[in-house]
């Protein structure tokens, strides 16, 4: 996905209560946690993206997409798309979606390993796995870079 200089990622860890956000730096090098929003009506979530994209410059968005284990899609993956094809209109970025399996168990195991309470693990793990998911995608998109500047 092609940004404008100086644009930024929204990460986003799709949930059915909630919306776990994370942002790239301008060089999209780093994902950062950045918040959690509460779900509600589809024009509340957009208007709400809509404004943080604003504030922070953003230029395209990632959504994570819970595919299955055995790489099939299920049920989740189905919301993750309808969600995505009816923020298209409210929301006009690009978007890309990433393969986010594991992503929350993996930061489960690393907020138990911290120590982090129960409390505190339920209030951070999605902007975490936002973080997470996003920290993928731009690792994917340096190595694809670092595949172009090496062809003749």
């Amino acid at each position: 996905m092609w940004l404008g200089e100086n644009q930024r990622f929204l990460g986003l860890d799709l949930g059915t209560k909630t919306i776990g956000l994370a942002l790239s730096d301008a060089g999209r090098k780093i994902a950062t946690p950045y918040a959690t929003l509460a779900r509600k009506k589809l024009k509340d979530d957009a208007a709400e993206l809509a404004r943080i994209a604003a504030k922070e410059g953003v230029g395209g968005l990632v959504l994570g997409l819970p595919v299955n284990m055995d790489g099939t899609e299920g049920p989740r993956c189905q919301a993750s798309r309808s969600f995505a094809r009816n923020l298209a209109p409210l929301l006009p970025l690009p978007l890309s979606f990433w393969d986010e399996r594991l992503s929350t168990v993996a930061v489960q195991r690393m907020m138990v390993e911290a120590d982090l309470s129960r409390a505190r693990r339920a209030e951070l793990v999605d902007k975490l796995a936002a973080g997470y998911i996003l920290q993928a995608y731009l690792d994917w998109l340096q190595g694809q870079a670092a595949t172009q500047s090496e062809s003749p």
